[in-house]
């Protein structure tokens, strides 16, 4: 048996992490990647990333093959960076080859000065 602790840390271990300021300086530049946002509904309505496609990490499995290509590149965030790498990871187990968790998540973009909408 193993903690949620020990699954995200095993994640993290095989997927690639990127820093928050990395995103958003490869989305100013015009970088052809989808962010999805693996966050409950709650959470997106208190903000979310401008432009980010929305699927709950709950039901990413069922939903995302139809709103994200497996040939397109996807930036995953939730709220600090934890249920993206978990996310990450079922992706690339799905086929998704470029797959990347947003280290930090939404704080860490909003720290890093990132913008948010409502």
């Amino acid at each position: 048996m193993k903690t949620a602790a020990e699954l995200i840390a095993e994640a993290k271990q095989r997927v690639r992490e990127v820093a928050p300021d990395a995103v958003r300086a490869e989305r100013e530049a015009g970088g052809d990647f989808v962010l999805l946002d693996v966050r409950e509904p709650a959470e997106v309505a208190m903000g979310r990333v401008p432009g980010a496609v929305v699927i709950a990490r709950g039901v990413l499995e069922s939903a995302v093959e139809a709103r994200v290509p497996r040939e397109q590149p996807v930036v995953i965030y939730c709220a600090s960076g934890n249920r993206s790498a978990l996310a990450a990871d079922t992706l690339q187990q799905m086929g998704y080859a470029d797959v990347r968790s947003m280290a930090g998540g939404i704080r860490g973009w909003a720290d890093a000065g990132g913008e948010i909408e409502a």
